[in-house]
């Protein structure tokens, strides 16, 4: 499965940005990740594919929101209320050999796919 993300920018802080990923082929859930300079990749949101819950990180609860259109195999991230700390390279990934339970949903290591990054800038 392949995967195409779209969306970013730059943007100043309180402002929005929409992020975008399409996936080729049958997946059992998609998440998005990001990884600030010098910093670990950090865990956004998930969705199970099947039955549609959603998990947020604590630090995008409330401003980021997760919309998934299960026809065109694609995930939409609007994220509102952006912080400086937001900017990073963000990457959509999807689980297509494992269905993960909702308390794994987090681990990196369940996503055998990945798209190229985006970035998204919040500065003033």
């Amino acid at each position: 499965v392949q995967l195409q993300a779209s969306g970013g920018g730059s943007v100043q802080p309180g402002g929005s940005l929409r992020l975008s990923c399409a996936a080729s082929g049958s997946i059992n859930s998609m998440s998005w990740y990001r990884q600030a300079p010098g910093k670990e990749r950090e865990f956004v949101v998930a969705v199970r594919w099947g039955d549609n819950k959603i998990v947020y990180a604590d630090s995008v609860k409330g401003r980021f929101t997760l919309s998934r259109d299960r026809a065109k195999n694609t995930v939409v991230l609007q994220m509102d209320s952006l912080k400086f700390e937001d900017t990073a390279v963000y990457y959509c990934a999807a689980a297509t050999r494992l269905n993960p339970i909702l308390s794994t949903i987090r681990r990196g290591d369940i996503y055998d796919s990945w798209g190229q990054g985006t970035q998204v800038t919040v500065s003033s």
